[in-house]
């Protein structure tokens, strides 16, 4: 059975200043390790006067465990990199790039002094970001008589459902998108609520995000 994931929606970034060294954090969402890179190299490129350009990546394979690939720029080996994508790894993120900057402000700041910061850089980028949590979904559609509007909207919430439009014309039309494990008790509801007469059509299967 496919389990879920988290992602992030968009390109998000964020800073703070420790002991005068500024650390920059920046997160993109990516589907492949050629588009992890590409971003890695952009984040390099602007931000070519900088120390460090620390970066980490996990993107999902097909079939197999997600690739994560991460580079401490120069810094002292564990410090930087791997504190990033731990970052990645324990809030189950994937499809996503995280590159943290630093400029050098003249105060060493130690190994652990380092993984604080890196990894702080990593979460600033995240939270500034909105997180979508995937879920394997049906995308659905249910059309119906005007009488029955009322008593079957509250049938959405009960299921987590999320109505994505709804068409008034000769019926009711509604599309909406539903997890995959609470199809079959939304449908046996669906079916009890109509006497059998309504059944959702299935448009198609997907990770959705899902509250």
């Amino acid at each position: 059975m496919q389990t879920g994931y988290c992602t992030i929606e968009a390109y998000a970034q964020d800073e703070f200043v420790e002991k005068k060294s500024r650390f920059i954090g920046a997160v993109y969402p990516c589907k492949t390790e050629e588009e992890a890179l590409w971003f890695v190299e952009k984040k390099k490129k602007q931000y070519w006067d900088a120390s460090h350009n620390v970066y980490a990546y996990v993107v999902r394979q097909e079939g197999r465990a997600p690739l994560a690939r991460c580079s401490d720029d120069g810094e002292p080996q564990g410090t930087a990199g791997r504190p990033v994508l731990d970052v990645l790894e324990r809030g189950n993120l994937v499809d996503c790039c995280v590159v943290v900057t630093r400029y050098f402000g003249g105060t060493l700041l130690g190994t652990g002094g380092l993984v604080r910061a890196y990894g702080h850089g990593a979460k600033l980028a995240i939270e500034a970001a909105h997180v979508l949590h995937m879920e394997p979904a049906k995308r659905c559609q249910l059309s119906f008589d005007y009488s029955l509007y009322g008593k079957l909207q509250a049938l959405f919430p009960e299921f987590g459902a999320v109505l994505e439009d709804t068409a008034f014309g000769a019926d009711v039309t509604l599309t909406f998108r539903i997890r995959e494990d609470r199809f079959a008790a939304f449908e046996k509801a669906l079916t009890e609520k109509t006497n059998g007469t309504l059944q959702a059509t299935v448009l198609e299967t997907l990770f959705a995000d899902m509250p």
